[in-house]
């Protein structure tokens, strides 16, 4: 699933090709789409014909477009969706989802999903800590990334909390952004263990985490964002290329780039961690 950097990519081009334009028509060819949005597909369409595109934002791993009549245009990219910025006219893609038009004739924006696991919805926005957001996604902390984002206080609240250290991460009410990928480099280049108990972790450890998960996601977006399938695009269908600099993410059996060792794979939350058996030991003892 598409983490911050991957994201980052697709609002940037969001803003570079739609803010400014007013939309003309949304056409909803898929209605799981837009299940998102309880008063469905017609109302979804209604209300968005005629209303201008102010801004794109992002929080963690959700974006959207601020629109002129004060309400947001929210967009969860789940799997496999994509914002693809299209000539009118141009085949439309096997798995097009929603298509938009703009009263300037220009590129419409279209909505790919090949697994429809994504979605899109109108939301009010609410203030959530000095910055307006979607009133669905206002529980989503900041992510390591925002210049909000305030390290000392997610360090406490990260060792507030009485899990394992990859869990927190993965917490978005914490800490947005993180996903599976992300996590295991932040956790490597901290030489922390995926199971490190988090009322364990020193203060400099928590910081050091979230530092390096801040880093290695600005690396990532640098790139393109990681893109293991074609699936994983920008708004004109290029993929990122940091999958070439993943040091323990996917890496099994590759040696560490630190110290030599194998990279071993955990069994993790139904999907998979890896780390270096030596640069980062699994924790001893009870919790």
């Amino acid at each position: 699933m598409p983490e911050l950097p991957e994201v980052e990519v697709v609002r940037a081009g969001l803003e570079a090709h739609v803010t400014g334009r007013i939309i003309a028509s949304a056409e909803v060819l898929h209605p799981r789409a837009v299940r998102r949005h309880v008063p469905g597909a017609a109302d979804f369409a209604g209300r968005l014909a005629g209303v201008k595109v102010e801004a794109a934002r992002r929080r963690g791993k959700y974006l959207w477009l601020d629109l002129a009549d004060g309400q947001a245009l929210l967009a969860h990219l789940g799997m496999s969706g994509q914002m693809r910025v299209q000539p009118p006219g141009a085949p439309d893609e096997k798995h097009l989802r929603v298509r938009f038009t703009f009263a300037d004739g220009g590129p419409e924006l279209r909505f790919v999903d090949q697994r429809t696991f994504g979605g899109l919805a109108l939301a009010d926005l609410v203030d959530s800590g000095g910055t307006p957001v979607p009133d669905t996604i206002a529980h989503i902390a900041r992510d390591p990334m925002d210049p909000a984002f305030d390290l000392a206080v997610a360090a406490r609240a990260l060792r507030a909390r009485r899990t394992e250290v990859k869990r927190a991460l993965l917490d978005q009410t914490l800490v947005s952004g993180v996903g599976n990928i992300y996590a295991d480099e932040a956790l490597w280049r901290a030489r922390l263990h995926w199971a490190r108990p988090t009322e364990r972790l020193t203060a400099a450890q928590a910081r050091a985490v979230l530092g390096a998960a801040a880093d290695v996601m600005a690396e990532a977006l640098a790139a393109g964002g990681t893109s293991f399938d074609a699936l994983y695009v920008n708004v004109n269908g290029q993929s990122g290329y940091f999958d070439r600099s993943l040091n323990a993410y996917g890496q099994a059996g590759r040696p560490c780039d630190r110290c030599g060792t194998p990279i071993r794979r955990d069994p993790f939350m139904n999907r998979s961690s890896f780390s270096c058996p030596r640069c980062q030991p699994r924790p001893r003892g009870p919790r």
